[in-house]
């Protein structure tokens, strides 16, 4: 205890021995003025930096927006394509002939064959026995084997011919 009493007389005397000059007059006057344009000029670039900040935030908020109602869309647009596509599918099951179909579309090539090679349409479908619709399905199924060409003889009706 007495070595750290004798350490703290020893600082306080170096202490005492430095010049160190008391400041006796004030080092800078201003006024009221001067310092507010001293501060402004030192926060201004802070000021403009932060106002450049809030533009930038403001602008992100506008494509985050943006940028969600695209989402919504594309989300929309991916359930619309998912229900195209299922749909397709069911069509493409439809078109596929069903076991009737193909029986009468090799009735209506044996009856064509049978005539020549020729047929009035109106004929064919007479004799077949079926609606406007079903013979027209029967015609849509076998289109690549037959064609339909308008009688030459009269335009109103068709001729069904063997390719």
């Amino acid at each position: 205890m007495i070595k750290t009493a004798t350490a703290i007389n020893s600082f306080a005397h170096v202490a005492q021995q430095a010049d160190v000059s008391p400041i006796e007059e004030p080092i800078f006057v201003l006024t009221r003025s001067q310092l507010k344009q001293i501060i402004q000029e030192a926060t201004q670039p802070s000021l403009d930096r932060v106002s450049s900040l809030e533009v930038i935030i403001a602008r992100q908020d506008e494509i985050r927006a943006k940028f969600e109602a695209l989402e919504k869309d594309q989300t929309i647009l991916a359930e619309n394509q998912l229900i195209q596509l299922r749909l397709i599918n069911d069509l493409r099951k439809d078109k596929e002939p069903q076991p009737l179909q193909r029986d009468r579309r090799e009735i209506l090539r044996a009856l064509i064959a049978t005539n020549g090679g020729k047929m009035l349409l109106k004929d064919a479908r007479k004799t077949m026995r079926l609606s406007k619709q079903n013979f027209t399905r029967v015609l849509a199924s076998i289109s690549d084997h037959i064609t339909v060409k308008p009688y030459h003889l009269d335009r109103r009706q068709s001729v069904l011919t063997l390719k």
